[in-house]
């Protein structure tokens, strides 16, 4: 993973067309290796969570190219690699495991993490999540913590309680507009012998969380 690192490190420095395609064999290079330890890690995975079976890398990773068309930022590529491990792909709506790769200039790995939750979820998913909150707080704060090392991500948030809920013990969680909880990637996780052994094994002690955010995603899919 170090190699990957340094290119991105280099691709920060040198965000343009030109610099990506004088590098473009070794970036093709650097993905199918990241792509080769994202395979590995969804066979990791699915061995606690089973319901990921089946995902190709495809379904779980993402363009290096940005879309410029609405953003301010106008650089072309993305100074990260991520992948997203969950029921039915990335695009499905559930709950799943994300892998972020995105090193700083001045210190390996201070921006790469594991997460687990939802993301970005549709309305009515959003919706489902808040009464399971209102419902089963107790339930859901106990399985965030067994996530050893998680955290909340509370960066997207209402200012107010959102309509139809009473106040309780659970309101910042109401708030929430995204729920998925945060953990530092460290470098020498990449160094032990088995660096996808490794991972996995902090990912499933999120597993209990995650089944939590997919039965609100069940519930919206009449499932």
């Amino acid at each position: 993973m170090k190699e990957i690192v340094n290119f991105l490190i280099e691709l920060r420095q040198n965000n343009n067309r030109e610099w990506f395609e004088d590098n473009k064999n070794r970036y093709n290079q650097l993905k199918k290796q990241f792509e080769e330890f994202v395979e590995e890690l969804i066979v990791e995975i699915a061995v606690f969570d089973p319901i990921v079976q089946g995902n190709r890398v495809k379904d779980c990773t993402y363009r290096i190219y940005r879309d410029t068309r609405f953003s301010p930022n106008k650089e072309p590529y993305k100074t990260y690699m991520g992948a997203y491990i969950c029921r039915g792909g990335k695009k499905s709506g559930y709950a799943g495991y994300y892998m972020h790769l995105e090193p700083h200039i001045d210190a390996w790995f201070r921006g790469s993490a594991l997460t687990a939750g939802l993301y970005m979820p549709s309305p009515e998913i959003l919706r489902s999540l808040r009464d399971e909150i209102y419902d089963n707080g107790d339930a859901l704060m106990s399985a965030i913590g067994k996530a050893e090392g998680f955290s909340i991500e509370t960066n997207s948030k209402l200012k107010r309680l959102p309509a139809g809920y009473q106040p309780g013990p659970y309101d910042e969680l109401l708030k929430q507009k995204d729920l998925y909880i945060v953990k530092n990637m460290d470098f020498d996780w990449f160094n032990t012998p088995k660096p996808v052994e490794t991972i996995a094994a902090q990912l499933k002690t999120t597993h209990e969380f995650i089944d939590m955010l997919n039965r609100s995603v069940d519930y919206v899919y009449g499932l």
